[in-house]
C-alpha cells in the first residue's frame, strides 16, 4: 500500500460516521509542516498569516508551539475580531478603509495596543482620523515596502502590485509623514516578495519555465536583501523605536530569515500545504488540509459524478486554481466539464472500485480559502476524528 493510499484509509475510517461534503485536518501533517516551518526560520519567529488558516482553533495550536508569534490578518474587521478573542499581537498586512472599525480601535485601548495597522500612502491616516469619532487611542503603524523586482530602468516589473513605497527614500518620507501627524506612531516595516515566496519554480513538465523562474527569483532575493537594508535603516532615523521587520512566505522562509534586517518571517500556507506548494525547490511539507465530497452517480464504466467540487482559488483563472482529486490516486476531471457547482464527473480506472455513498478526497489550490466552503474542520489524529472546530464561517464571519 502507497502512502498516500494508506492516508486513504485512515481518512475514510476517521470520517466513516459523516457524511460528506465535508473538510478535515490531519494533524500530525499540521504539526509536521509547522515544525519545518520553524527549522526553516532559523530561529526568528513566524507571523502567522491567518487568511492562510481561517480557524480560530487551529490559529492557537500554532501559536502555542515555540517558534510562532503574533497574527497576520486580512481585514481590520477580523483584527479587532481577533484582539477581543485573545489575540494580542496581530498586524493588518493590508490597508483598510473600514471607517467604522477605524472608530472602534481609536475609541479602545485594549484594541489599539493589540493591532497594528498597514499603511503605504498618506491619505490612508487622513481616513483614520476621519473615522475617529472622537476616538484618541494611538494607531500602531506598519509601512509595507514593495518587493517587486524592476529591471531596465523600470519598464519590466516582476512581482505584485501592492504598495506604491519602492526605493528607501519614499519609505523613509512616508514614515515621516506618520511621525507629524499626532495619534500614529510607526513601529514596523512589512514586505512581501510573492514572486519569491508564492511562485513555484520546480513546474512538473515545465522545466525551462522553472529554469527562468528560478534565476528570476535567485536575482530579485539578491536585489530585496540589498534594499530592504537600506529601508530599515532609512525608517530608523525617523523611528527609533522601530519594534519589528517582517518579510517572507512559505516559500521563501529560509531564504528571507537569513537577512539580519528581518526580525520576523510571516507564513501560513505552509501549515496546510494546498496543492499550489507542490512546485517547489526549497522545501516540500504534507498536505494537511483536505475535502471530501461523496459519489452519488455511476454514469459508466471508468467514471463517477461526486456532488459539487466546484471551489476556485483566487488569482489570475487557470488550471492551477482548480482543487485536484488527491484520494484515490488516478483520478482526473472531464475536460468538457471540469470541477461544478453542483456536481463534478471524475475518469480513471479508480472510479469502478467507487460505489455511491464513498468518499473522493480533494486538495485546495490555496490554502485559507477551503475554509470559505465549509463551517467546520474535523481534526484527525491516527485514524480517528478528535475534534470538531469550526471554521471562520462557522462562526458566522467571512470578512471578505
Amino acid at each position: 500500500m502507497t502512502a498516500r493510499a494508506a492516508d486513504r484509509a485512515r481518512y475514510d475510517r476517521a470520517t466513516a460516521h459523516l457524511d460528506a461534503p465535508l473538510a478535515i485536518v490531519d494533524l500530525d501533517a499540521f504539526d509536521a509542516n509547522a515544525d519545518d516551518l520553524v527549522r526553516r526560520a532559523g530561529g526568528k519567529p513566524i507571523r502567522v498569516a491567518s487568511k492562510s488558516v481561517r480557524c480560530r482553533a487551529l490559529l492557537e495550536r500554532v501559536l502555542a508551539k515555540d517558534g510562532f508569534a503574533g497574527v497576520m490578518s486580512f481585514t481590520l474587521a477580523e483584527s479587532l475580531w481577533l484582539a477581543r478573542s485573545g489575540f494580542d499581537d496581530v498586524l493588518l498586512a493590508y490597508p483598510s478603509a473600514d471607517r467604522a472599525a477605524f472608530a472602534e480601535l481609536t475609541g479602545d485601548p485594549k484594541l489599539a495596543s493589540a493591532v497594528t495597522v498597514m499603511i503605504d500612502n498618506p491619505a490612508q491616516l487622513r481616513l483614520i482620523d476621519d473615522a475617529r469619532e472622537g476616538g484618541r487611542e494611538v494607531v500602531r503603524v506598519c509601512l509595507e515596502l514593495d518587493t517587486s523586482l524592476k529591471l531596465l530602468g523600470g519598464r519590466v516589473r516582476v512581482g505584485a502590485r501592492r504598495s506604491p513605497l519602492h526605493s528607501p527614500a519614499q519609505v523613509a518620507d512616508m514614515a515621516r509623514a506618520v511621525a507629524r501627524r499626532p495619534g500614529f506612531e510607526v513601529v514596523g516595516i512589512m514586505a512581501y516578495e510573492g514572486h519569491i515566496a508564492g511562485v513555484g519554480d520546480a513546474v512538473a513538465g515545465r522545466p525551462l519555465r522553472s529554469r527562468a523562474v528560478r534565476l528570476m527569483q535567485a536575482a530579485a532575493r539578491r536585489e530585496l536583501a540589498e534594499r530592504r537594508a537600506q529601508v530599515v535603516r532609512a525608517v530608523r532615523a525617523v523611528a527609533p523605536g522601530l519594534e519589528f521587520v517582517n518579510g517572507g512566505g512559505t516559500g521563501s522562509v529560509q531564504f528571507t530569515a537569513a537577512e539580519d534586517c528581518v526580525t520576523e518571517i510571516g507564513a501560513g500556507s505552509g501549515l496546510y500545504v494546498p496543492r499550489l506548494f507542490d512546485n517547489y525547490t526549497s522545501f516540500s511539507g504534507r498536505p494537511a488540509a483536505l475535502f471530501a465530497q461523496p459519489v452519488v452517480r455511476r454514469p459508466g464504466v471508468g467514471v463517477v459524478t461526486v456532488l459539487g467540487g466546484g471551489y476556485p482559488a483566487s488569482g489570475a483563472a487557470g488550471h492551477d486554481r482548480l482543487p485536484v482529486p488527491y484520494l484515490p490516486e488516478g483520478l482526473r476531471y472531464d475536460p468538457q466539464e471540469g470541477p461544478g457547482e453542483v456536481q463534478t464527473p471524475l475518469l480513471g480506472s479508480p472510479a469502478d472500485d467507487l460505489l455511491i455513498g464513498d468518499k473522493v478526497w480533494f486538495r485546495h489550490a490555496k490554502a485559507g480559502e477551503l475554509c470559505e466552503r465549509f463551517d467546520a474542520l474535523h481534526l484527525v489524529e491516527g485514524d480517528s476524528v478528535t475534534a470538531t472546530v469550526p471554521t471562520y464561517r462557522g462562526e458566522g464571519h467571512t470578512f471578505l
